[in-house]
């Protein structure tokens, strides 16, 4: 059987394209190539987030959040170092606002000393040495957090795997997955056929979608969630990274303010459904989509679970006064004024047929098939130690192939 390369990548976002990366750093001379449906790399999650380099401190010790955030975000430094990229370590503070929030922050503080990382205890008067416009009872400064671009990172992992022989196919939706005992073969939207030894499958929104094109029941769907943003009119309120305490039993970090590398301040998201996995408005309605999504059964269950957590989001999604309410608990100067709309971003959350969000990064193993099943936040920063895992495992499954 003539095969078109060794390793098939679906997804060119961040976790694909460093997944391809690490193939062609670790084994010289494996043919790789990458399908992407747009036209153009990190499109979608990777492009359309705060791009902040995370330290880890969220994440239960042992996870593979905590372990690859934790390497990944000084690699990611080093990375963007070595090839131009602009990043900055700015540190951050997560302040609470609410008695009600100081246990949980001295649980973060804990975690992050069991993750390694180094974490100052402030008290409410000195948030002011790193903040002064912010407020809050008390706070924690996390040192090792950063910002960067992390589209132009994919970038530049476009333009090493191009230099290295690898191929990037754009405008290359995958149609047809044939799994047979010699190996992959995929059919994209306008008819081409790459056939293959292993398939990886990063296609972050849709990789559920692919895991059963394969013909492998990945357990879990992609449910997705829009995270809305505004950029603050005055960005001189804010100095770096400034979060809330986040609730535990949810995987997001809540409203929280970034300056970022342009050095305006990003404030948000929150998090609503989104009507379609590409939903970046409610006007973006996808009715097939949808419909699989109200067909998994964890998705009512998540409704029925948490509708007074979902409901405040939606109030804050369609009220602006509301959005402004939660932003001035950390920055009490802020107006509704102060709010320009920012383009929103998308999150790929697995979710389990019993409700569960899936909170780690999630990776099966199929036969000649390696699935990346959960990368939400931190998978930008965590990218390239989760490329050199996944890396591993199709190198690993190709061995057994050949």
């Amino acid at each position: 059987m003539p095969y078109d390369c060794d390793v098939l990548v679906i997804g060119a976002g961040i976790v694909g394209l460093s997944a391809a990366y690490a193939l062609t750093r670790a084994a010289p001379g494996t043919r790789v190539t990458v399908l992407e449906k747009e036209r153009a790399p990190a499109l979608h999650q990777t492009g359309r987030n705060s791009g902040v380099i995370h330290s880890g401190i969220y994440y239960r010790p042992g996870s593979l959040k905590a372990r690859y955030a934790v390497r990944g975000a000084a690699e990611m430094i080093k990375f963007c170092a070595e090839h131009g990229i602009a990043h900055e370590v700015t540190g951050k503070l997560i302040v609470a606002t609410e008695r009600a929030e100081l246990p949980r922050l001295h649980a973060l503080v804990q975690r992050g000393r069991e993750n390694g990382i180094p974490v100052r205890e402030l008290g409410a008067a000195q948030i002011a040495e790193y903040e002064p416009n912010v407020r809050g009872l008390a706070a924690i400064h996390v040192a090792t957090t950063g910002v960067c671009d992390f589209g132009a990172v994919a970038g530049q992992l476009a333009q090493s795997l191009g230099a290295s022989g690898a191929e990037i196919r754009y405008g290359a939706e995958v149609a047809v997955v044939d799994r047979r005992p010699w190996g992959v073969a995929v059919r994209t939207a306008d008819g081409a056929v790459v056939r293959a030894r292993v398939l990886v499958n990063c296609a972050g929104l849709h990789c559920d979608r692919v895991a059963r094109l394969a013909g492998d029941d990945p357990g879990m769907r992609i449910v997705p969630f829009r995270g809305e943003y505004f950029d603050l009119a005055r960005p001189e309120l804010v100095r770096g990274l400034v979060y809330p305490v986040p609730d535990p039993a949810f995987p997001f970090l809540g409203v929280h303010l970034t300056r970022g590398m342009d050095g305006g301040v990003h404030v948000g998201p929150n998090a609503v459904p989104a009507l379609a996995r590409e939903g970046y408005a409610w006007s973006a309605v996808r009715p097939r989509e949808l419909a699989g999504t109200l067909a998994w059964p964890g998705s009512w269950r998540i409704a029925r679970r948490h509708w007074r957590y979902g409901a405040g989001e939606l109030h804050r999604s369609l009220s602006k006064r509301a959005f402004t309410d939660a932003v001035r608990r950390l920055l009490p100067d802020v107006t509704e004024a102060d709010l320009r709309p920012a383009p929103a971003g998308v999150r790929a959350q697995a979710v389990l047929r019993d409700g569960t969000l899936v909170d780690d990064f999630l990776i099966q193993e199929s036969p000649r098939t390696i699935h990346v099943l959960n990368a939400p936040s931190p998978a930008a920063t965590a990218s390239l130690p989760i490329g050199r895992q996944v890396a591993r495992r199709a190198l690993g499954v190709l061995g057994a192939a050949v």
